[in-house]
């Protein structure tokens, strides 16, 4: 691109070319989609002297600093004294709805940025991009918000793809399932902590196993609550399901099922005795008491035998109860 003197002047050349290739990059003559040009001519060829199809004279600074001479503001020397007045009506509005945007743009971040350093990183870089401002509104001067709109998704993205990148960080190196990605908890926490904003500090290691759980244990069992007075008024179902984890302990799990929804009970280590009859018998019934005998409708278990056997046993005790010998259910 551009030449290089002498071997002393090899560096200062080298950055010169590298400072005005960064400075006219948006203006390559391949990615020219701004309106300007279409009423003047690219002088140098690197998008910073733009002689005027209307008046021919030169004016330095790129393609947004020759728009404002098409609008004829500025002083003598800096305005198009020939170009006709329906290009200058309409160049002056559209230079001064990108200055309205820019004012908006800095009265939003001084007030959002205040002690933030994350803030005070996107006000400057507005402020580095925001010569670009007049090619964006001069894409249509119907866009409205547009301007503001795109610039903050162009900020963002940066910010986005960073938070993207530690939350999957946060995944790996805890060995977390990339189910809890789909856990409602794991999304409603996001967007909470998105509609605080800037400058949310993260709970303490102690508040998370001190008060913290102590709030969400007390709100269980408010929930817990909302659900035993449901069961006093429809009756309820409780539902067990045995299963075995991967060192072969044999757990069930207790649930209780009405209109309102499941509730989790509690779990028990069955490996001792899930296939003897009258333990089998017994943990039911310890469920049916917990539950409370009168408004438990139904015992819903597997169809193995020793179950079979131990809802013969429970019907004994409980004249209410009838077994469905085919699905293991006490009615």
């Amino acid at each position: 691109m551009s030449g290089v003197g002498n071997s002393q002047n090899t560096d200062a050349g080298t950055a010169a070319s590298a400072s005005s290739t960064v400075r006219g990059r948006l203006n390559y003559p391949g990615r020219r989609n701004d309106p300007g040009w279409k009423h003047g001519v690219d002088v140098l060829g690197i998008g910073k002297n733009v002689r005027c199809n209307y008046c021919h004279v030169n004016f330095w600074g790129g393609i947004n600093r020759f728009k404002t001479n098409l609008a004829c503001f500025g002083g003598y020397d800096g305005r198009c004294i020939s170009v006709p007045d329906d290009v200058m009506q309409s160049y002056r509005q559209i230079v001064s709805e990108a200055e309205d945007a820019q004012n908006k743009n800095r009265q939003l971040i001084d007030i959002s940025a205040e002690n933030d350093v994350e803030v005070e990183v996107a006000r400057r870089q507005i402020q580095s991009k925001g010569k670009g401002l007049l090619s964006l509104t001069s894409k249509g001067k119907s866009s409205g918000g547009g301007v503001q709109q795109h610039l903050n998704e162009m900020l963002k993205k940066d910010l986005k793809e960073q938070a993207y990148d530690e939350i999957a960080e946060f995944f790996f190196t805890n060995g977390l399932s990339f189910n809890v990605g789909k856990n409602h908890a794991f999304v409603k926490m996001l967007e909470t902590v998105g509609r605080y904003g800037c400058g949310f500090k993260q709970p303490s290691y102690n508040d998370i196993r001190e008060k913290l759980l102590k709030r969400v244990v007390a709100r269980t069992h408010e929930i817990r609550d909302e659900f035993k007075e449901e069961w006093k008024k429809t009756g309820c179902t409780i539902m067990s399901d045995r299963w075995t984890d991967r060192k072969r302990h044999s757990i069930c799990n207790f649930m209780v099922n009405s209109p309102k929804g499941t509730l989790f009970l509690y779990s028990l280590d069955t490996s001792d005795n899930w296939k003897t009859t009258d333990k089998v018998s017994k943990m039911l019934e310890d469920a049916i008491n917990y539950v409370g005998a009168e408004i438990v409708v139904q015992v819903v278990t597997d169809n193995a035998a020793n179950y079979k056997a131990a809802g013969e046993k429970l019907m004994q005790t409980n004249r209410s109860f009838l077994l469905d010998s085919v699905c293991g259910t006490l009615h």
